[in-house]
């Protein structure tokens, strides 16, 4: 009987199921989109039922690609981190929409309290490693509190239950019998002591939580329970569980403190392994839980940390190409798009579409494009919007090794967006730095199968996981470093005018 690990990666546009085996190599995959709900201008919300019916028919979808003689020994699941659901404890029913980590309905509430209250702003960045923001799940839940009909009462009485996307579908897969998330999804709720490992009872009291709603935290690497799926297999572990960004971490088996990887999928991540150490950013960046293991005495403190740079907008701007301004059908044609031009003719595009993150952290910053002249046309309007991510990448790079006091001289390289020889050519010149990009690009997905098959003993530990690494291609910078400083000054004046435009809005 051949044995696979079904990773589910339930992303912001997406939900997909890969099947995994011993080597690393993809058995099956399938994948499905869902429902985008613009309800106002910077609100972003999904259907929970849609998140769960889309990762079910991918998992159904890719159970079908298996033979007789083969099976799922262990499911992972890796997903959208900050997203916020709350539904009943007794029916599963959702009381709200969830509310996309993306959306920015909360800013002026986090305005409120920087303004109001700057002493518990510093106990939070001390207590989570997260700066105050919209982004996280914190002010999300407040929000559902306080303007669902009903809601705060319900949950006051304990008959509500919240979780990040990871708790949600643990709580289906398991049909209501478990309540948990691991600890790198805590850590992204801006409630969660990263230090203690436990829910803080003083912001909790803040944004008016019952601690009654939150659920069990446990390692990335565990068995939380299992899943009946009638036909799709029955008594399944559920055993492995990280927010995207921390699966991708350990997908690039960056293991060792100062390994890091960048993740191009809606956003683009970059995150660096720091050790034991939680190291507190001076330059915007955030503190967080990487993936641990269940072997590990998570209870004494020895979880492992990284520093994490995140852009909310990347491959974002490549669908925005597509689906909103109708420049290009597919992604994949923006590479040739791309390198039918030497430049963007002086156009630089600010893909603030959902304000600026690290290390701006400015909530009210909008998309802007300038440097246009009579002679730009498509091509370095797409050119623009492929280089912003490189910009916004480099942002983080600099800040990561101002606060690291490492000097990163290569980077691995993963989602989507990855695999664009362009964009990943472009990355390495304006970060002066090699770019690595392995020859699974699934790493998101593929962490999550580690973790899942590390619990379950599918694999004996991280030496053996890291064996099947491997190196497709790397980038070097190629251009003159004249030329790369002129681009970066280029870039840090359409970073000014977007920062303009917002102080203006205020």
């Amino acid at each position: 009987m051949r044995e696979y690990i079904m990773a589910l990666d339930q992303g912001t546009t997406s939900s997909r199921c890969i099947l995994f085996d011993k080597k690393g190599n993809i058995r099956a995959k399938a994948q499905k989109e869902y429902t985008q709900i613009y309800p106002q201008p910077g609100w972003v919300e999904h259907n929970p039922k849609e998140i769960w019916s889309s990762q079910y028919s991918v998992m159904a979808e890719a159970m079908t690609l298996l033979s007789e003689d083969e099976k799922i020994v262990a499911i992972g699941i890796t997903n959208q981190r900050e997203t916020a659901i709350v539904w009943d404890r007794e029916t599963g029913e959702p009381v709200y929409n969830a509310i996309v980590w993306q959306c920015r309905r909360t800013a002026e509430q986090i305005d409120k309290l920087k303004e109001e209250n700057p002493e518990l702003c510093a106990y939070i960045k001390e207590k989570t490693g997260l700066i105050p923001d919209a982004y996280f799940s914190a002010s999300k839940i407040a929000w559902i509190l306080d303007h669902v009909e009903g809601v705060r009462e319900k949950a006051e009485k304990g008959e509500l239950l919240f979780g990040t996307v990871d708790t949600w579908l643990i709580y289906n897969l398991t049909k209501g019998r478990v309540h948990v998330t691991d600890y790198t999804n805590a850590s992204r709720t801006m409630l969660f002591d990263i230090h203690s490992l436990t829910w803080d009872a003083k912001i909790l009291e803040y944004f008016r939580i019952p601690a009654s709603m939150l659920p069990e935290v446990k390692p990335s690497s565990y068995v939380y329970g299992h899943a009946n799926l009638g036909s799709l297999g029955e008594n399944i572990p559920i055993a492995g569980a990280a927010g995207d960004q921390q699966a991708a971490l350990f997908g690039q088996c960056a293991f060792e403190k100062g390994d890091a990887k960048n993740t191009y999928g809606t956003g683009c991540f970059l995150l660096m392994n720091t050790g034991t150490e939680a190291v507190h950013s001076g330059s915007g960046l955030l503190t967080t839980i990487a993936a641990s293991c269940e072997s590990d005495d998570n209870r004494s403190g020895h979880v492992e940390y990284a520093l994490e740079g995140s852009v909310f907008v990347a491959g974002a701007a490549i669908q925005w190409l597509r689906d909103g301004i109708g420049l290009i059908e597919h992604a994949p044609q923006t590479q040739q798009l791309c390198e039918s031009v030497s430049d963007t003719k002086g156009v630089y595009l600010v893909p603030a579409f959902a304000g600026l993150g690290a290390p701006y952290w400015n909530p009210y910053a909008r998309g802007m494009m300038v440097g246009m002249t009579s002679g730009c046309k498509r091509e370095h309007f797409v050119r623009a919007t492929l280089e912003s991510i490189a910009y916004q990448t480099c942002d983080l790079l600099t800040a990561m090794e101002k606060d690291s006091n490492l000097n990163l001289t290569a980077v691995k390289v993963d989602g989507g967006a990855s695999a664009n020889d362009f964009l990943m050519q472009f990355q390495a010149d304006i970060l002066g730095s090699s770019v690595m990009r392995p020859k699974c690009i699934e790493t998101t997905a593929l962490g999550a199968a580690y973790l899942a098959g590390l619990a379950v003993g599918y694999w004996k530990d991280k030496k053996e996981i890291k064996e099947n690494w491997q190196l497709e291609k790397t980038f070097e910078p190629v251009m003159e470093q004249e030329e790369r400083c002129l681009r970066k000054k280029g870039w840090s004046k359409a970073i000014r005018a977007a920062l303009y435009w917002a102080d203006d809005e205020e």
